[in-house]
């Protein structure tokens, strides 16, 4: 297989798992080619590259800045600006995690917390079933934002080595 279409290859998979973690998939896919690319590139190089309108390039790389994982980066002399991804594939991982669990987590963990405050009858089966719900629910959500607030601050060597004592 040759560089382009190996890169190409990247990109549509990238943009593929990117789709199923809940991104966008051509946000993903702008990702995977700053991600590949070894020097900063142009909106008009990631438009071309990926055959994109300009407004959806603009949107993506803005999106991709709001999440941390792009920066915009200019050069003396020149009007254009360019951008660059990370490449540390922790730092990658981690910043997806912190903005899926500003997004997503925490919006759900303040209505679970607001729901178990609601008052009812405790011999009534309705108010029992809703109630137990809720609470196992906000325990499970509770212990996955302790997980994730775990992982934010770890290094990569402690995580991992973590990890694999679980299953041993």
């Amino acid at each position: 297989m040759e560089l382009a279409e190996a890169k190409q290859k990247f990109i549509e998979a990238w943009g593929k798992l990117g789709s199923e973690w809940g991104i966008n998939r051509t946000m993903a896919q702008v990702h995977a080619l700053l991600l590949i690319s070894p020097e900063a590139l142009t909106t008009e190089q990631v438009m071309e590259q990926l055959q994109i309108s300009r407004g959806n390039a603009n949107m993506t790389l803005r999106d991709l800045i709001n999440w941390g994982l792009v920066e915009k980066q200019h050069r003396s002399g020149e009007r254009k600006e360019y951008f660059y991804a990370e490449k540390d594939v922790w730092y990658i991982a981690r910043q997806v995690a912190k903005e899926r669990k500003r997004r997503e987590l925490e919006p759900v963990l303040k209505l679970l917390n607001q729901l178990q405050a609601v008052e009812g009858d405790e011999q009534d089966p309705e108010y029992k079933t809703f109630k137990t719900s809720v609470t196992d629910i906000n325990k499970l959500a509770t212990n996955v934002d302790k997980t994730l607030e775990t992982m934010l601050k770890a290094e990569e060597n402690w995580f991992f080595g973590s990890i694999f004592k679980l299953f041993k």
